[in-house]
């Protein structure tokens, strides 16, 4: 078929480089791979517990045994990390059982660091699944007392790191916390404890999910009051300076889908790792719809954490990390 003259300039043809799977393999720009995921875990007392969180389809709650089967799992399929979530068998005012070293989270990390030495454990240092209340910190009244807070985020991220955890990652919101936990973990002897900051954590919808997950809704009010008003823009670049002014070793930015212009704010601003969390409600929402036939889930997933990493992140935590590592390992 002789194909008729075009006038249109033949350099000018960026579609050349797409005529191909290899082609455009060869000269794609962003590649996500299991070692960018870092694996959501929600661990509970009791033994051989498995169950469905309802908001969260193929996320479970799952007892410290299973914990360590799935961590095997993750590692086997390449994810290099997990943060570790737990519900703590009683609750109190100040949430004292999350430095409990017989709580979930810590017997999980433990066992799952004895089982799996390799990987890393993160820890996440917060107390709204752990107080009566459902809020991030000690109460004055109905007003969460930042300073007084202080301390007991140091007790948590000294226990965690008492029980193996390579990574404390202190998402309260409260100022000053990076300072205070960095103090703790050098006073107690953990000076190659990171910790990895949730400096700029926005007062987010997308985080309904989570709240079932954990049991971690406020009894009262809302957290506006100490998380990030969604408008804000510059905010976050003020507190990604403050918390690498207090030592903080790595920057998350959650959550990400609504937020990748945050991601690649704070990219262009700092030069150290760029984490960025791909919350339950984004997580929840691709689900429902893929349920529902609407989307290609496959495609969706991986098109979603493309995003995220060539906005700037260099690691994403994410539910959907196992099936997206299964899916990137059936494409090599």
């Amino acid at each position: 078929m002789i194909m008729k003259e075009s006038k249109f300039p033949q350099k000018l043809r960026p579609r050349r480089m797409r005529i191909s799977p290899a082609l455009r393999s060869m000269v794609r720009e962003t590649e996500i791979s299991a070692k960018d995921f870092i694996y959501p875990i929600f661990v509970v007392a009791g033994k051989n517990v498995m169950e469905e969180i309802p908001s969260m389809p193929n996320c479970y709650r799952i007892s410290v045994d299973n914990a360590v089967k799935l961590a095997k799992e993750i590692w086997a399929l390449g994810i290099p990390a997990v943060e570790i979530f737990g519900l703590p068998e009683y609750k109190d005012e100040i949430g004292s059982s999350a430095w409990d070293m017989q709580s979930p989270v810590q017997c999980a990390i433990t066992a799952i660091k004895q089982a799996v030495p390799e990987m890393v454990i993160v820890g996440d240092v917060c107390l709204c699944q752990y107080t009566s209340h459902g809020h991030c910190g000690k109460l004055c009244g109905h007003y969460v007392d930042n300073d007084a807070t202080l301390e007991l985020l140091q007790k948590v991220a000294v226990s965690q790191a008492k029980a193996g955890a390579d990574i404390v990652a202190p998402s309260d919101m409260m100022d000053g916390r990076v300072s205070a936990i960095r103090q703790a973990l050098d006073d107690d002897g953990f000076i190659n404890i990171s910790v990895m900051s949730y400096a700029v954590k926005y007062a987010s919808a997308y985080y309904g999910p989570f709240r079932d997950a954990a049991d971690s809704t406020p009894s009262f009010g809302d957290r506006r009051a100490y998380q990030m008003d969604p408008a804000n823009a510059l905010e976050a670049m003020k507190e990604v300076d403050l918390d690498l002014d207090e030592g903080a070793d790595m920057i998350i930015v959650k959550p990400a889908l609504s937020y990748l212009d945050i991601v690649r704010r704070v990219r262009e601003h700092i030069n150290l790792p760029l984490v960025t969390y791909n919350v339950s409600g984004e997580y929840a929402m691709v689900k429902a719809a893929a349920q529902n036939g609407w989307i290609d889930e496959k495609r969706i997933v991986l098109e979603t954490l493309t995003s995220m990493k060539r906005a700037g992140a260099d690691s994403i935590i994410t539910y959907h990390a196992i099936d997206a590592a299964k899916w990137l390992r059936e494409s090599e």
